[in-house]
């Protein structure tokens, strides 16, 4: 992992990234928040679908996920890789194993190839390879590969349930979030951790954790730090 320093008085260089999984939930987020960012000059948004998204610093890259090999990421600093589906959208365990575990290897991959700095991803609470829930089990390997990857950086995300307006409404997901939201006052001390999170604070948070840039190896983040993290 490399540094870079400034001399006294001299302008930070701006910042380039990348964002995977842009049309979800937080990946809309993360967008709009490295969109208003000054630390960053360009951010490029890698999807299947068009963005209704738009702004000066946007690219949007259309690419069929299922053909990464020659792809190349250029002049990259930060990845944001916020891919997930549910195992209903999905349709089947090989296809939500490809986008939340083969997808993020692959992209990880070509952005040690890229020297990129620092690749961000979104886990979950409770992420684990020996898991009985098959959902926790394939974050779990994710997290796993990536450690084992040896990437010039890694931070990973584990919140709790997601609050957020989707565009796809998931029963499940809804009846949780009212909930959450209900008992939200109670989740406080070794509770704080199952507290549901916004979108829009994760994307918060990925990006404070970035700008921060740590030069540590690997950190991770519960649910409770992404929740406590605060704009600078």
């Amino acid at each position: 992992m490399y540094k870079i320093k400034w001399k006294a008085g001299e302008k930070m260089r701006q910042r380039t990234a990348v964002v995977l999984g842009a049309t979800g939930l937080v990946g809309q987020e993360v967008v709009k928040e490295l969109c208003r960012r000054e630390e960053y000059s360009e951010v490029t948004a890698i999807t299947r679908t068009r963005l209704t998204i738009n702004h000066q610093k946007l690219i949007n890259k259309i690419i069929d996920f299922d053909y990464l090999e020659g792809m190349h990421l250029g002049l990259v600093d930060d990845v944001y890789c916020c891919l997930g589906t549910t195992m209903k959208k999905a349709g089947s365990k090989a296809a939500f194993r490809k986008v939340d575990l083969d997808y993020p290897l692959q992209f990880a991959s070509l952005a040690k190839k890229n020297n990129v700095r620092q690749f961000l991803v979104i886990s979950a609470m409770g992420a684990d390879p020996s898991s009985p829930f098959y959902y926790n089990k394939v974050k779990g390997l994710m997290e796993e590969q990536l450690k084992e990857m040896n990437l010039a950086g890694l931070q990973i995300f584990r919140p709790s349930l997601l609050l957020g307006d989707r565009e796809e409404f998931r029963f499940g997901e809804s009846i949780g979030a009212k909930v959450m939201t209900l008992a939200g006052w109670a989740m406080v001390g070794p509770l704080r951790t199952y507290k549901a999170v916004r979108a829009e604070q994760v994307a918060l948070a990925m990006v404070e954790k970035a700008i921060k840039d740590p030069h540590e190896n690997v950190l991770v983040y519960s649910s409770a730090e992404i929740e406590k993290t605060e704009r600078s």
